[in-house]
């Protein structure tokens, strides 16, 4: 018998997904990038039910949300969800972030926040996609530099050809980091 806490894996692709949740901007978009990977459990396998959600600020570190008075960039939502495929794999359609302000006043590295939705999670997981190329922010971030030093390396996409690539390891050897929000 399914009881709600144990509704994520069998109607997430029934109500959830959307046509446009891949594209945070249009395909065609100037500067544009792929963020793509696989979703996979503690053993290695892939999660074909699972769904990833970004939400991130525009290249100027401007979130589309009225608590941000300094507008953003049109064609920009900021928001994306993209379903697994049955190999695990998500791919999400967006423009590389700005550095926005942290709690303290600081800049925080350019990143995507990243939610996991998939079987056998009661609630969904958190975690967040930093990029390489900012080595001298990312050494800078308040938060990436609160996990230990051996596992931020799960927060940092690889670059590939038309983007980045970021797989999500739920459990076991090499799982992602996942915040506690």
């Amino acid at each position: 018998m399914t009881t709600p806490s144990q509704t994520v894996g069998p109607y997430l692709a029934i109500g959830l997904p959307w046509e446009d949740g891949p594209t945070v901007v249009p395909e065609g978009t100037p500067g544009a990038v792929w963020i793509r990977g696989v979703v996979t459990d503690g053993e290695g396998n892939p999660v074909p039910d699972a769904m990833i959600e970004t939400w991130q600020a525009d290249p100027q570190g401007r979130f589309d949300h009225p608590d941000d008075p300094r507008g953003r960039v049109p064609g920009f939502r900021g928001f994306g969800r993209c379903p697994t495929k049955p190999d695990g794999s998500y791919e999400i359609l967006t423009l590389l972030p700005g550095a926005i302000p942290g709690q303290d006043g600081d800049l925080q590295a350019p990143h995507i926040d990243v939610s996991v939705f998939a079987r056998g999670l009661l609630h969904r997981v958190v975690t967040r996609i930093y990029f390489p190329e900012n080595t001298e922010a990312n050494a800078a971030d308040a938060v990436l530099n609160s996990v230990p030093a051996e596992r931020r390396g799960t927060l940092i996409a690889d670059k590939t050809d038309d983007g980045y690539r970021f797989d999500v390891r739920l459990q076991g050897e090499a799982e992602t980091v996942f915040f506690d929000v």
